[in-house]
């Protein structure tokens, strides 16, 4: 079964106003058998009006629930109120102070949130109640209290992994988004896969019961309903889906069916809101989808190796399948490529699970018009024209990039590389043996002599890299082809050592 699951917070006042915002963006994303849930607490002991006692607590209590098989893999803290902002609180015994914070200004009435990771507090104390407290520079004066704008709440989003769970991915999106009357917020980083199971949920603060003017949520342009309790004309009326209550006076914990909203394939999703009486600003979206799908990655060793003899290269590479929620097959292409030109491919040789890696080489052919130094260009999902077989969850990360200064010094005269003289030579046409072969010694000693000698010790031919000996003679003694037998040659490598290279060959035809 697929599943997205949205969890927005939200929080809301009453009165036009002038607002300053940061767009929702991607903070985190997990992928695996995850999902989430959330908890939280109002600090309100009423719904706030204008006509209501302002009196504000300084803290309140939530209670953690998950079963034995979930695992607590992240813990994000978000907390908002009226005011310049309170950013030192406590969270049980832990003093807490933000990894960033938002803000936005009305008619010179401030409104602030905080957000922390709590992961490793979540993770040490597990299940049970959570208290918020010390959060008590939180303005109530006259110009919020008239204008029913004083507020002050926390809640926790806890990231869980749990191996009964389909393979899913999460995304954790935060920022501060604003309401005056309507608002869009675009999600993206999505991929739907099957739309059965698909909820949306959201923690919002100042969703008071008894006003509902102009108030929807939207996704993708169709309204949102969970009633008798949320509907869809108030989905802002302070209450919880998870445990039936309704009286969250100023803050709601809601999830709806959107089934109906989203189809398969949809890589975006549109949020939509209004209110026609309060301001809502979006701190956090979580979506959570079962998408079941590789992601596969490659780094290159820059260990590279290459031999005396060749331009050939061995290069090491790894394909890991991290931040994926299906394998990678067998037989997934890889290519490399040098200027945009195929060199050399390879392929997985085996399933590689989540967060799995193979390790694997390939010998690759660098053509002497890149000389010295290129830079290597490695695509795993990559047939050899820059298209895949796979359908991934990230197809931007494909690549990877390796630069190579100096890999062939070894071609250098200088280099103290073996060659390896033949000892035959028929120069008849057939295409076999016609020239001198001395393997190891063109392609690298290219500034080498040689000189060959028949049985009297007359020099019969000189030659280079550039003219190589056919049999004939080249030394004013004749020219064409030298008669059957055995000849010596000579060959001065002009190397560093001035090495010295002698034999004798055998002329056939």
């Amino acid at each position: 079964m697929k599943t997205l699951i949205v969890i927005l917070s939200f929080i809301f006042f009453s009165l036009n106003f002038t607002l300053n915002s940061q767009e929702i963006s991607l903070h985190e994303q997990f992928n695996g058998r995850y999902d989430f849930t959330a908890i939280g607490n109002t600090l309100n002991l009423v719904e706030n009006n204008s006509s209501t006692n302002c009196t504000i607590l300084t803290g309140s209590s939530a209670n953690l629930e998950l079963e034995p098989t979930q695992n607590i893999t992240a813990a994000y803290l978000y907390w908002a109120g009226s005011g310049a902002g309170d950013f030192s609180v406590n969270l049980n015994a832990s003093i807490i102070t933000p990894d960033r914070t938002f803000s936005f200004t009305y008619s010179s009435k401030l409104f602030f949130a905080g957000f922390k990771d709590v992961t490793q507090i979540v993770q040490s104390q597990g299940i049970g109640s959570y208290e918020l407290t010390n959060l008590d520079e939180i303005d109530i004066s006259e110009a919020y209290c008239s204008t029913g704008t004083n507020f002050a709440g926390w809640a926790i989003v806890v990231i869980y992994q749990d191996n009964n769970l389909p393979l899913n991915q999460v995304n954790v999106y935060d920022g501060l988004q604003a309401v005056p009357e309507a608002i869009s917020i675009q999600l993206n980083n999505l991929n739907v896969v099957d739309v059965v199971g698909s909820k949306i949920g959201f923690i919002a603060w100042e969703g008071d019961s008894s006003l509902a003017v102009n108030e929807s949520l939207k996704m993708n342009n169709v309204l949102l309903s969970n009633p008798p309790l949320n509907p869809e004309t108030n989905a802002f009326n302070g209450t919880n889906s998870f445990t039936g209550e309704s009286n969250l006076f100023n803050m709601d914990i809601d999830v709806y069916n959107i089934e109906n909203t989203i189809s398969t394939g949809d890589t975006s999703a549109l949020i939509q809101l209004t209110s026609g009486q309060d301001l809502v600003m979006v701190n956090n979206i979580v979506t959570v989808l079962n998408s079941q799908l590789p992601d596969a990655t490659i780094i290159l060793s820059d260990q590279v190796q290459s031999t005396c003899s060749s331009r050939e290269i061995e290069i090491s590479y790894t394909v890991s399948n991290f931040e994926s929620t299906s394998e990678i097959p067998s037989g997934t292409p890889i290519s490399f490529y040098i200027d945009n030109s195929l060199v050399g491919q390879s392929q997985t040789n085996q399933n590689i699970s989540i967060n799995g890696q193979e390790t694997g080489s390939v010998n690759l052919y660098v053509d002497p018009i890149y000389d010295q130094n290129f830079e290597i260009a490695a695509f795993v999902d990559d047939t050899g024209d820059g298209s895949g077989i796979l359908t991934e969850i990230n197809e931007n990360n494909n690549s990877y990039f390796l630069e190579l200064n100096n890999i062939f010094s070894n071609l250098n005269p200088g280099y103290d590389c073996p060659i390896n003289p033949s000892q035959g030579l028929s120069p008849n046409g057939d295409g076999i043996n016609d020239v001198f072969h001395i393997e190891g010694l063109y392609n690298i000693y290219i500034n080498h002599t040689l000189k060959i000698y028949n049985r009297y010790g007359t020099i019969v031919f000189k030659g280079n890299n550039s003219n190589k000996w056919n049999g004939t003679s080249n030394t004013g003694t004749g020219s064409g082809l030298l008669p059957v037998g055995t000849y010596y040659y000579l060959i001065e490598l002009k190397n560093q050592k001035n090495d010295i290279v002698n034999g004798w060959v055998y002329l056939n035809y």
